[in-house]
């Protein structure tokens, strides 16, 4: 089985229960396989980076294999405001935020309530540049554990939407992130867009951030915000101290 999120926002969780864990989001437009049911509940993949989890099963709109694999196939549309309507003959006023996927919108099989949107579009790879322009839209937008959203992200949330936002697909997490791309030695080798990966006490992968001219760097930490990065880590000039300890920069593209 296959669905398709018809919803802003749907949470998926790590077990199928309310209570459990959010530990990433979908969002309206985007589709997925279906694993395994479990009363209300359904295991997904999501097509888009392979990310597993459960959602609940009255949040989504059951699609074909066949319109799986075509919207799989099709060159991505995403939502470019921060947050938008969608829009259908009988007035309802459906609230989407950036980077939700417009792809199905054209396809009448799936688009069954006529969804129109009349808002700002995007598609295409875009040059590397962008990206930094891409992760300022992000600009003090919540911390929030799973999220995927300006209104609360989590740190890989954030580097994986202004990639895929410009056209560029990696994976969810941060320590999944840090297997993508090519190592660079210095931080001086590093140009605007790329990523740097920090890890913990253990040695793990904890955090990222998209490195910017001049020795900053845009990540969510609390909220997304702008610190400085030096060969030790992050520094931020408010509290004066390094909060976060580098481990390795990824020329991602």
């Amino acid at each position: 089985m296959f669905g398709i999120c018809n919803l802003a926002i749907v949470p998926v969780r790590f077990e199928p229960s309310d209570r459990s864990e959010i530990v990433t989001q979908v969002l309206f437009g985007e589709h997925f396989e279906i694993l395994e049911q479990q009363n209300q509940w359904s295991k997904i993949k999501i097509q888009f980076d392979d990310y597993e989890g459960w959602v609940d099963s009255k949040q989504y709109q059951i699609i074909s294999e066949a319109n799986y694999n075509l919207l799989s196939s099709d060159a991505q549309i995403l939502n470019a405001d921060l947050i938008d309507y969608i829009t259908s003959p009988n007035n309802l006023l459906l609230p989407i935020p950036l980077g939700a996927s417009l792809t199905f919108l054209n396809n009448s099989e799936i688009n069954t309530s006529n969804f129109e949107f009349e808002g700002t579009k995007t598609s295409g790879i875009k040059p590397k540049k962008s990206l930094i322009n891409t992760a300022f839209m992000y600009q003090n937008a919540p911390y929030l554990w799973g999220g995927k959203t300006p209104f609360g992200i989590d740190c890989s949330g954030f580097t994986q939407m202004v990639y895929k936002l410009n056209g560029y697909k990696i994976k969810r997490d941060a320590s999944q992130q840090a297997l993508e791309g090519a190592p660079l030695s210095f931080i001086e080798e590093s140009e605007a867009g790329d990523l740097a990966f920090f890890d913990n006490d253990e040695g793990n992968i904890t955090h990222v951030g998209i490195i910017m001219d001049n020795n900053y760097i845009i990540h969510a930490s609390g909220k997304v915000r702008i610190d400085r990065l030096d060969h030790l880590g992050i520094y931020n000039p408010e509290t004066n101290r390094h909060t976060h300890k580098l481990r390795v920069i990824k020329k991602i593209i």
